[in-house]
């Protein structure tokens, strides 16, 4: 049985406060885009263990049994002891960009464990799974536009469509870490909630919307602000960062020619269709 993870971007990111556990409350939106992996379970015929995993695509650091659809099968097998497996994952969406790929392939994966062993998980019991694998994992289950609280884990529906844009996504070749990321983030209330402004014209979101990671990167890697100004340059309605990067996104009108840019040495860019 085979699936195809999808990615998403964040549509604003503000940190709101920090928790006395260390983690930061945050707010954002979650919309899922059209840029996916290819994950396939089959049931495993020969070989020692209970599971095998394959990989192929872009490179993945780390051991098989710290891959997250490798802890999803053994999460599920632990309350329902499930037959052997072999793993196959191509990856397409890139590692470190903020764009949930990991997160978007452990939800998948136990969604088609779900359905090929006939479990009769619901949604909510799904997102339980999830959540237990990583804050945003629970996202994927329902992979519909989110307004997110918490550390990224409470979880609203929103109504937004962004059917027909444009989205220009852009990958430097450049790896942010959390603690760079978080090294100059300064905690506030944004005055307007962000599910308001979500649901005003896009054009009013360049002036309006904002990821507070942005403040804290940019300044640390100006390359990565650089991507954001030349979005604009080339037409874009909007754009940001994703997550804490470093990919970077612009919106472009459905009627927009995107254009062929390099980026740079070892950059990663897709044109994708929204829906």
């Amino acid at each position: 049985m085979i699936t195809f993870p999808n990615a998403k971007i964040n549509l604003g990111l503000n940190i709101t406060e920090k928790r006395p556990d260390g983690y930061h409350n945050l707010e954002t939106i979650f919309y899922p885009i059209p840029l996916e992996d290819a994950l396939e379970a089959c049931p495993r015929k020969e070989g020692p263990g209970s599971y095998s995993l394959s990989q192929s695509g872009l490179s993945i650091e780390g051991d098989a049994e710290n891959n997250l659809v490798v802890k999803a099968y053994k999460l599920l097998d632990e309350t329902y002891h499930l037959p052997p497996v072999d793993i196959y994952l191509h990856k397409h969406i890139p590692s470190g960009a903020g764009l949930g790929g990991g997160s978007a392939d452990a939800a998948f994966m136990l969604k088609l464990l779900n359905r090929m062993y006939r479990l009769n998980l619901t949604d909510d019991q799904l997102e339980a799974y999830a959540a237990r694998l990583g804050a945003d994992c629970a996202f994927f289950v329902r992979n519909q536009p989110t307004y997110a609280e918490g550390i990224g884990n409470i979880f609203s529906p929103v109504e937004l469509s962004l059917a027909g844009w444009q989205l220009l996504l852009v990958k430097p070749n450049i790896f942010v870490s959390t603690r760079d990321a978080f090294a100059r983030i300064r905690p506030r209330h944004p005055e307007r909630n962000l599910r308001d402004l979500i649901n005003q014209p896009v054009e009013s979101w360049k002036d309006s919307i904002i990821n507070d990671f942005e403040e804290s990167v940019f300044p640390q890697f100006p390359a990565i602000g650089d991507i954001k100004t030349e979005l604009y340059r080339l037409g874009a309605v909007y754009a940001s960062m994703s997550g804490s990067g470093s990919s970077v996104y612009g919106l472009f009108a459905p009627d927009a020619v995107l254009p062929d840019v390099d980026f740079g040495t070892g950059s990663q860019v897709f044109k994708l269709n929204l829906k």
